[in-house]
This record gives C-alpha cells, sequence and structure tokens, in this order.
C-alpha cells in the first residue's frame, strides 16, 4: 500500500484539480513535505486522510489505496486475463462486464478510475457505451480505454472523437495495456525505476 503521495495522485484520490491540492500545500492547510533539493511536494497517507476527513472528502479511495477497474470484454479468456494481470499487479480493484448493458450499469455504479472497453460488444457497441460515459458529467474524471481488433485509422479517431482517451489494438500484451492505463491514471508504470 502507497504511503506517500504526489500532488497529482492526492488530486486524483480526492477528486480535485492538481492546483487545488498545491493550493492547499502551499497555504498549509494540507500538510506534507518538499523532496529535497527539489519543488516536489509529496503528501504521507495518513496527512492526506485527515485532510480529506476535515474536509468531507470520501476517503474510500485512499482506505483500499486501489485504483478501480471495470473490463468489457464479450471473450471471457481475455477478460479473465486481464484481471489476473490487474490484479497480481496489486494496485487495482477490478470488477467485469460482457456486454454494454452491464457495462453501463456499472459505470454508474461503480464509479471506476479506467474502463478497458471492447469495441465489438454484442449488443451495444463500445462507440455508444463511450458516448453514454462522456454524457453524464458525475463520469467526467473516468478513463477509456477502447480494446479492438479493427484497424481502420478513421474509427480509432471516432472512438477518440466519442470520448475514448486511447485505443489499443488486438491481440496486446496484457502488460503493454496495464503500461497504457497507469499512463492514464498518472500513476508509475510497474518498469519505471
Amino acid at each position: 500500500m502507497k504511503t506517500v503521495f504526489t500532488t497529482g495522485e492526492a488530486a486524483k484520490i480526492c477528486k480535485v484539480s492538481q492546483q487545488t491540492i498545491i493550493r492547499c500545500f502551499d497555504s498549509g492547510q494540507l500538510k506534507g513535505f518538499r523532496v529535497p533539493g527539489s519543488k516536489f511536494r509529496r503528501i504521507p497517507r495518513d496527512l492526506l486522510y485527515k485532510f480529506m476527513k476535515e474536509n468531507g472528502i470520501p476517503t474510500d479511495a485512499l482506505e483500499s489505496g486501489k485504483r478501480k477497474a471495470l473490463v468489457v470484454d464479450d471473450d471471457q479468456e481475455l477478460v479473465e486475463l486481464i484481471r489476473d494481470v490487474l490484479e497480481a499487479d496489486g494496485r487495482f480493484e477490478v470488477r467485469t462486464a460482457n456486454n454494454g448493458f452491464d457495462a453501463g450499469m456499472m459505470v454508474k455504479e461503480y464509479h471506476p478510475d479506467v474502463v478497458v472497453l471492447d469495441v465489438m460488444l454484442p449488443d451495444i457497441n463500445g462507440k455508444e457505451v463511450c458516448q453514454r460515459i462522456r454524457s453524464d458529467v458525475t463520469l467526467s474524471d473516468v478513463k477509456v480505454i477502447c480494446i479492438s481488433g479493427m484497424v481502420e485509422q478513421d474509427k480509432i479517431a471516432d472512438l477518440i472523437a466519442s470520448g475514448a482517451n486511447d485505443f489499443v489494438q488486438k491481440p496486446f500484451e496484457v502488460e503493454k495495456l496495464v503500461e497504457q492505463m497507469c499512463r492514464q491514471l498518472d500513476m508509475e508504470t510497474v518498469t519505471a525505476e
């Protein structure tokens, strides 16, 4: 479990902008320390928890310390493979869905940090799921990474225009997908030092 957070990580946990965290830090409302010899600010877990409690910010994201991922694909084997890798990573809490309808319901109820979304679902296509997520302002912070075996560049551009944050071509290495997820969530990639 993480014990010290960057201002970007603290902002994601508190669901506020990084600037807000920096302002609170610089004004002394949020305690922490600066990395010696740099301008980087760091916030220990206990101080972030205290700040969240004092300001009425739900602490569930901090308590589990894990990022919530929703994996949506009708290929059960692929879903299991992605889930296994994410759970082994240890930084993700994973839920899965096998169709667009269930995905839509789960996004609202679970409020994941990231959705890994197959574009070709049996009921509604991934582009529509993307648009529904983007049309709900309470889900504006949810990152969507579309996965598909289709290759037309205009379709990929269309998905990005519909609100997808990223696209990964099938077949892919699950580790690469995890790297993309970490990048979207401003988390350190496992290969990073």
